[in-house]
C-alpha cells in the first residue's frame, strides 16, 4: 500500500511494521497498533471505495502520536469536555429533559427527584412493608413516566445473583392446547414479575434433549415442559404439564384421565351407545397411553367391548382439523357399524366430523361424537362439540405457581398435581338410532 495514499500508512512504516493488504487481512501474521488500526482500517476501505483522496506524506520522524495517546493541552481540552457533558446532562435531568440518546439511569432519576437510589428502587419494584409516604409513591412513579425509566434486568440479575427467567419447553405454537396452557404459565409469570423464553421441538428427541441446556444457559431458573417426554432429571426445578414419567426433581401437572374417561363412556353409555369407535392419540404425545389405558379399564366395567376394527390410530403430527379426518374416511371405508365416536381430541374431532358429513352421515342424529380438550373453537363449531373439558388455563397457573415455589426454595412441593377434568354437553351426541350408519 503506498503511503502517498494512506498517510497513515508511516506509522507502521516508521515501526518496521511490514504492512501488506495479505498481511492486513491475515491477523495472524500482523501486528497492528490498537491505538492506529480504527483509523487504520477506515483507510483501507475508503481506498478501495475510492473515497480516499491522495495528499502529500510526511517524513517518518514527523509522525502524529497514536489517536489514543494525547498531549498534555488535549488532554485537558477532553476532560473539560467531558466534564461540560457531565454537567450538561445533570442539568437536563434536573429540568425534566432526559437524553433522547441515552436511557436515564436510576441514580440520575433519583437525582432529579432529590431522593436516594434506595428509595426510587423500592417505589418501582413495589415492595412491601416500607413506610414510605404515598405522595413521594406518586411522584417517583410520575417521574419515571415521564423519563420512560426501564430498570435494568441486567443490574437486577447481578446484584441479586437471578435471572427471574423460566424456559419453556412446547411441542408447537399453533392455537390449541399448547397455546392455553401457556396463557396461563404466561399469566401467572407476568403476575410476578418474571420473564419467559420458549422454545418448540416438534417431539424430535434430539431437541427435547438439547433445549432444556440451551434454556439453562440463557439464564432459566427453572423449565416448564408442556406434553414433552422428558428423559432425565435436569439441575434446575422443572414442572412437566402432562408429563407422566417419574424423574427425579420434576413435578407432573397432569389430568385425572382415569376420571376423564369415566365421564365419556358413561355419558356415551347413558345415551345407549354400544358400538362405539375409538380414536388413539399419537405415540409421541404425553397423555395418549395413560388416556387409552383409562379408556380401556372403564369400557371393561360398563361392558363396552373395544373392537380392532373400530379403533383408529392417529400418526401425523398434526394441529388441524387434517388430523381426523382421512383415518376416519379410513374407518368409513371398513363398513363397520358404529354410534359413536371418542375422539382423541378436539382438533381430531372436528375432523372427524368433516368425514362423516361427506359421507352423508349427520352428526349426532347418525354418529354422535365426543371430543377432548375443550378448546375455544369447540364451542362455536357446528355441531358445538360434547367434550371432556381440561383447565388448560388452570394448568399452565398451577404449573408456574409450584415452579417459582420450588425456585424460591420451597421444600414441601407435590410431586404430583391431579387436576379433575369436567363433561362439557354440547350438541355433537344424542341417544343412539335404530339405524346402521356402517357406509
Amino acid at each position: 500500500m503506498d503511503a502517498a495514499l494512506h498517510p497513515d500508512c508511516e506509522y507502521f512504516g516508521a515501526s518496521k511494521i511490514l504492512l501488506s493488504r495479505r498481511n492486513v487481512l491475515n491477523p495472524s501474521k500482523t501486528i497492528v497498533c490498537l491505538a492506529y488500526f480504527p483509523r487504520f482500517m477506515y483507510g483501507c476501505d475508503a481506498e478501495r471505495a475510492g473515497l480516499y483522496a491522495p495528499r502529500p506524506a510526511r517524513g517518518a520522524m514527523q509522525q502524529s502520536p497514536p489517536g489514543g495517546i494525547l498531549t498534555s493541552a488535549e488532554a485537558d481540552s477532553a476532560s473539560s469536555k467531558r466534564r461540560g457533558n457531565s454537567n450538561k446532562t445533570m442539568a437536563q435531568a434536573k429540568k425534566g429533559q432526559p437524553r433522547a440518546e441515552k436511557p436515564v439511569s436510576l441514580k440520575i432519576l433519583a437525582d432529579y427527584l432529590g431522593l436516594c437510589p434506595a428509595t426510587v428502587s423500592l417505589v418501582l419494584n413495589n415492595v412491601p412493608g416500607r413506610s414510605i409516604p404515598q405522595e413521594t409513591r406518586e411522584r417517583v412513579r410520575a417521574a419515571a413516566r415521564k423519563f420512560n425509566y426501564q430498570p435494568s434486568l441486567i443490574a437486577r440479575s447481578l446484584r441479586k445473583q437471578r435471572t427471574f427467567t423460566v424456559g419453556v419447553l412446547v411441542p408447537e405454537l399453533s392455537d390449541g392446547y399448547h397455546t392455553m396452557v401457556m396463557s396461563g404459565i404466561g399469566d401467572h409469570l407476568m403476575q410476578e414479575g418474571y420473564f419467559y423464553f420458549s422454545a418448540h421441538h416438534r417431539h424430535k428427541p434430539d431437541l427435547v434433549e438439547e433445549y432444556p441446556r440451551l434454556l439453562m444457559g440463557r439464564g432459566a431458573e427453572g423449565i416448564i415442559a408442556i406434553d414433552t417426554a422428558l428423559e432425565h432429571e435436569l439441575s434446575v426445578p422443572v414442572v412437566a404439564v402432562a408429563g407422566h414419567k417419574q424423574i427425579a426433581g420434576v413435578t407432573n401437572v397432569m389430568l385425572d384421565h382415569r376420571h376423564a374417561a369415566e365421564l365419556a363412556l358413561r355419558h356415551l353409555h347413558q345415551l345407549g351407545h354400544r358400538h362405539i369407535a375409538f380414536m388413539r392419540g399419537q405415540p409421541f404425545s404425553s397423555d395418549s397411553n395413560d388416556r387409552w389405558k383409562s379408556i380401556v379399564a372403564v369400557a371393561r366395567e360398563l361392558g363396552i367391548e373395544i373392537r380392532p376394527e373400530l379403533t383408529i390410530q392417529l400418526e401425523k403430527d398434526l394441529t388441524s382439523p387434517e388430523l381426523g379426518y382421512p383415518v376416519v374416511q379410513q374407518l368409513l371405508s371398513h363398513k363397520r357399524k358404529f354410534t359413536a365416536l371418542v375422539s382423541f381430541n378436539d382438533i381430531a374431532a372436528i375432523g372427524a366430523i368433516r368425514a362423516l358429513r361427506d359421507a352423508n352421515l349427520s352428526v349426532p342424529e347418525d354418529v354422535s361424537v365426543v371430543g377432548f380438550d375443550d378448546i375455544r373453537a369447540a364451542a362455536y363449531h357446528n355441531p358445538s362439540l360434547t367434550t371432556i373439558r381440561q383447565p388448560l388455563h388452570d394448568m399452565g397457573q398451577s404449573a408456574a405457581r409450584i415452579l417459582l415455589q420450588r425456585i424460591q426454595g420451597f421444600k414441601d412441593y407435590p410431586k404430583e398435581c391431579a387436576v379433575p377434568p369436567e363433561l362439557i354437553i354440547r350438541e355433537s351426541t344424542a341417544p343412539a338410532s335404530g339405524r346402521s350408519h356402517s357406509r
